[in-house]
């Protein structure tokens, strides 16, 4: 494991479920969403001082002053506020992290008076209006928008002590780094950092995915009921979509419907194509519930399955466990990647052109958080697996028929001793929805 990349192991007590695990463990829990006195379930406010202290962790780790944070997914883990998806892409929002206070959020419009009033964790004055210009439809030269959002940051970053520091920064639009440079400020790499704070949860974040899971594996027992000749894998996502929300998804961020001969190669999307007698169908149900998220797919037959199609089912399963069976804490990225199927092996010429068909990504706020573990990246750059790590593995094989292919997807949380599977819809053997 020469060259694996190691971190403190900061991170909340851990559940775990009893299947030849050590005595006492317990399943990892998925309880009702409403708080209630008689059960422990998610505890908000340690939930926030937790992600909030790893992010203070990481800026004084790192060489920077200050954190100025435009990535969603890190607005949120930092200053508890969230407005909706629909915003998420505009760059508008932004926060300042510091080492001596509460996050500083610059937010839209009238979600600054909504802060004051439920988001007591942070002072009101930590609330403040910002504007910069949805992506370029405000002139960045024109209106100042970004001179005196720059010359505001400015003048804290001096107030605190450290202007002459680095200013760490995840995403940034390049007017508003120009801006920066403009006014002297310095910036440094602040995402990874804010990836490495985020890549081990604690037992408030694991319990909110586990319930994201446990509303996919609900959905896809609805899936299994409609999944018969005549219906379109547009249908099969409006009824994800509709089931999803009535559970308490807070955003449905995609669900890919693919059949038939649609399945080899894989698109990644739906379509209006009508499912047919003996397609092999799979899905994938991308949602979020307080956060947090799944990726989550299944693969079925509609109404049988040939020989071709559960051989590649059959590929696609032991390759699964295979993965499976090498993750545990300590071992490198790169020896759960070496079990993986090279790219030659299901037909693609090498591992960028595979990527994504055989590789695991990590779960949390966003879809692709670390480990990200595949062939293609972790030989050269492997990570080490650790405790409170929580994310998807994935593994595709095509069918022999030409067109078919099947697709597994299992969410793991990585435990003191191994791991425990967060995805319970049934997909040891190929699922035949409606056999004749």
């Amino acid at each position: 494991m020469s060259g694996v990349h190691s971190h403190p192991p900061a991170r909340g007590k851990l559940f775990a479920r009893p299947s030849a695990r050590p005595h006492g463990a317990r399943d990892l829990p998925a309880p009702g969403q409403m708080a209630v006195d008689y059960e422990h379930r998610v505890d908000m406010d340690r939930l926030r001082k937790y992600r909030l202290g790893r992010a203070k962790a990481a800026l004084e780790a790192s060489e920077c002053g200050a954190f100025l944070l435009f990535d969603f997914y890190n607005i949120r883990y930092t200053t508890q506020t969230w407005i909706g998806g629909a915003l998420g892409d505009k760059m508008i929002r932004y926060a300042l992290i510091l080492r001596d206070r509460e996050p500083i959020l610059w937010d839209f419009g009238s979600a600054v008076r909504h802060h004051k009033l439920y988001s007591d964790w942070m002072p009101d004055e930590h609330h403040r209006p910002g504007f910069l210009g949805f992506r370029g439809a405000v002139d960045p030269e024109g209106g100042g928008l970004m001179r005196d959002a720059v010359s505001e940051i400015r003048s804290i970053l001096t107030e605190a002590g450290v202007a002459d520091a680095p200013l760490g920064l995840d995403i940034v639009e390049p007017p508003f780094l120009f801006e920066l440079e403009r006014q002297g400020i310095r910036v440094a790499d602040a995402q990874q950092s804010m990836l490495d704070a985020r890549v081990i949860k604690n037992q408030d974040e694991i319990m909110l995915l586990n319930q994201a899971a446990a509303m996919v594996d609900g959905v896809y027992q609805d899936i299994v009921d409609a999944l018969r000749p005549g219906v379109r894998e547009n249908e099969i996502v409006a009824l994800a979509n509709a089931r999803l929300y009535e559970y308490g998804s807070d955003q449905v961020e995609a669900v890919n419907a693919i059949s038939g001969e649609r399945c080899n190669p894989h698109p990644h999307n739906f379509t209006d194509r009508i499912i047919r007698p003996g397609d092999q169908a799979f899905f994938d149900i991308i949602h979020s519930y307080n956060g947090y998220r799944t990726c989550y797919y299944r693969t079925f037959g509609v109404g049988w399955a040939t020989e071709s199609q559960k051989d590649a089912y059959k590929k696609a399963r032991e390759w699964m466990d295979t993965a499976l069976d090498s993750i545990r804490p300590g071992v490198g990225s790169d020896e759960v990647a070496a079990v993986l199927p090279k790219a030659e092996d299901f037909g693609f010429e090498n591992e960028l052109a595979a990527f994504g068909l055989q590789f695991a990504h990590g779960l949390g706020l966003g879809l692709h958080e670390r480990p990200i573990i595949s062939r293609l990246n972790s030989m050269k750059d492997p990570v080490e697996i650790r405790p409170g790590m929580v994310f998807a593995m994935e593994t595709y094989c095509p069918a022999s028929d030409g067109t078919s292919a099947a697709r597994i997807e299992e969410e793991v949380v990585v435990t003191d001793y191994g791991i425990e599977v967060l995805t319970k819809f049934p997909a040891q053997d190929l699922f035949v929805a409606n056999p004749y």
